[in-house]
């Protein structure tokens, strides 16, 4: 399994995409619907309506990446949030690729303290 530079920006897209967009499809959308800059350092994830692809574009210095994930008989568990673009860490993405319901992740609160007790 490849992993992510965990200093790449992640946006899922929210809604599904007809999934024969090639990758010069993907890059206008992140432009025009996303309102994203495609060449940034980040990685933007597409789902299809049944849940069980993913594709993942994303920029280097040289060119393009375009990256696909076909399940063979599961669904990937995508957000269910109101906005039409989410943003994640590269670990919360690597959770979603492997079947994990990232709504269902819970973390303890980043605490701050002044003194031991």
């Amino acid at each position: 399994m490849f992993r992510l530079d965990a200093h790449l920006r992640v946006y899922l897209h929210r809604d599904p995409i007809d999934f024969r967009a090639g990758m010069n499809s993907l890059v206008t959308l992140v432009e025009q619907t996303m309102q994203l800059d495609p060449f940034s350092r980040a990685v933007f994830a597409f789902h299809n309506r049944g849940r069980d692809r993913i594709k993942l574009l994303l920029y280097d210095r040289s060119g393009f990446w375009l990256l696909m994930k076909r399940l063979e008989a599961d669904r990937f568990a995508w957000p269910r949030q109101p906005q039409a673009v989410i943003e994640l860490s590269t670990e919360q993405l690597h959770w979603l690729l492997d079947g994990i319901d990232i709504e269902a992740m819970r973390r303890h609160p980043a605490r701050s303290y002044r003194h031991a007790s």
